[in-house]
């Protein structure tokens, strides 16, 4: 059985942990919220088996990598640089680079800004977000057209979400991969009047199928050590992002992609995700395929391992 060892490295001036296994042409597996590089378990090992060296980083914020304290430090410049810095630490010039929520948001940003750097790259869940660029700022936009119950809106207030979600991290996970998952597909978005973001998400009565206690222990573990303020604090620069990455507008992601999302996602209606799927985005002009599965829900790769793996290896080796 392959062996998923756990180590730290300087990527750039912040000290990142991340889990590792086999040998062979680099492939980063990037997380997303609120999870870690555990959340990437069942492919480590698979992409090692494969002939590759598989890399699970916790992100800036997460787990056991540096937490800045700033919220200024988690914009997408950061993230991406993060990722560079990963990649010359591993010795290595070149990566494929998968991310998953959040974590795709920084593959295809980095395969945007960085193409010299990414032999190809695999966004799962959620599809690239950054063009056309809005004419106005996206927390503005979400206010207009979703309200300020949004979700995404109620993590800009400075303490609130991080408070709530630390208050009990076992609970808030539970409900979270419950309410997100296939299974249920219940999670609602916007926060009620005088609630809070965990009124968005169920409480369920039982874990959903694809994640045991065990697999519980280790999140709750890993979120009681880090807090979620990190996680966070990635919605709180969406416009100072949008504003950063002004440069980019209109420019296209070069290197080979696949997208994967399943079709109980929140995503799965996205006008960029429908882009993908009928295969006709003037921003991902080589991409190759995308995989949708059927009753699967956002966590992809922990939903469905087996088709995950398939899919990504059967890219990596066409590559």
């Amino acid at each position: 059985m392959t062996e998923i060892t756990e180590r730290f490295v300087d990527a750039g001036g912040i000290r990142m942990h991340l889990a590792e296994a086999g040998s062979g042409p680099l492939v980063l597996l990037l997380h997303g919220f609120p999870e870690s590089w555990y959340s990437w378990r069942h492919q480590l090992a698979a992409l090692a088996e494969a002939g590759y060296h598989a890399v699970a980083p916790d992100l800036r914020g997460y787990g056991h990598t540096d937490r800045p304290d700033r919220v200024e430090d988690y914009t997408m410049l950061h993230l991406v640089g993060d990722v560079i810095g990963l990649i010359d630490a591993l010795g290595e010039q070149r990566a494929v680079v998968a991310g998953h929520d959040w974590g795709a948001n920084v593959a295809w940003h980095t395969a945007l800004l960085r193409p010299d750097r990414v032999r190809a790259v695999a966004g799962l869940s959620v599809p690239q977000l950054f063009s056309p660029r809005p004419v106005t700022a996206p927390l503005a936009t979400m206010r207009t057209e979703i309200g300020d119950g949004f979700y995404v809106v109620y993590f800009q207030q400075p303490g609130v979400a991080d408070e709530e979600l630390g208050r009990d991290p076992r609970a808030t996970l539970r409900r979270f991969f419950h309410s997100a998952s296939g299974e249920e597909a219940s999670w609602q978005l916007v926060v009620p009047p005088g609630g809070g973001f965990l009124d968005t998400v169920a409480e369920p009565d039982n874990l959903p199928g694809w994640l045991t206690e065990g697999d519980l222990d280790t999140f709750t573990a890993q979120f009681e050590h880090a807090g979620f303020t990190g996680g966070v604090n990635y919605y709180r620069n969406l416009d100072r992002n949008w504003a950063l990455l002004a440069p980019w507008r209109s420019a296209a992601v070069l290197p080979p992609a696949l997208f994967i999302l399943g079709d109980r996602d929140v995503t799965f209606t996205w006008p960029e995700a429908k882009d993908l799927i009928a295969g006709g985005s003037t921003v991902v002009p080589n991409q190759r395929e995308t995989v949708v599965l059927p009753g699967c829900g956002h966590w992809t790769q922990q939903e469905r391992p087996a088709e995950v793996n398939q899919a990504l290896i059967a890219f990596l080796r066409s590559l």
